[in-house]
């Protein structure tokens, strides 16, 4: 196959990298105190639930040791 000899016009590319722009991006708006409450009281509550969770499920997750004498009851034939 023959190859292109003609010039590919990708100088725009080239341009682009030295392009800077003189426009500034708006101020971020300040969060009101209503807002920032907001953001703590949802966070807290996150944290609360987690933790309950936790609390809540730690006996399912123990070992219950009654059972466990039962077992060894029952295979030693009593």
């Amino acid at each position: 196959m023959f190859r292109r000899r003609e010039p590919v016009p990708f100088a725009f590319l080239a341009e682009a990298d030295r392009f800077r722009s003189n426009v500034a991006p708006p101020p971020s708006e300040r969060s009101s105190a209503g807002q920032i409450a907001g953001h703590w009281l949802l966070g807290l509550t996150i944290v609360a639930a987690l933790v309950g969770a936790l609390v809540i499920g730690m006996p399912a997750l123990s070992l219950d040791r009654s059972a466990q004498t039962q077992e060894s009851q029952a295979s030693q034939g009593h």
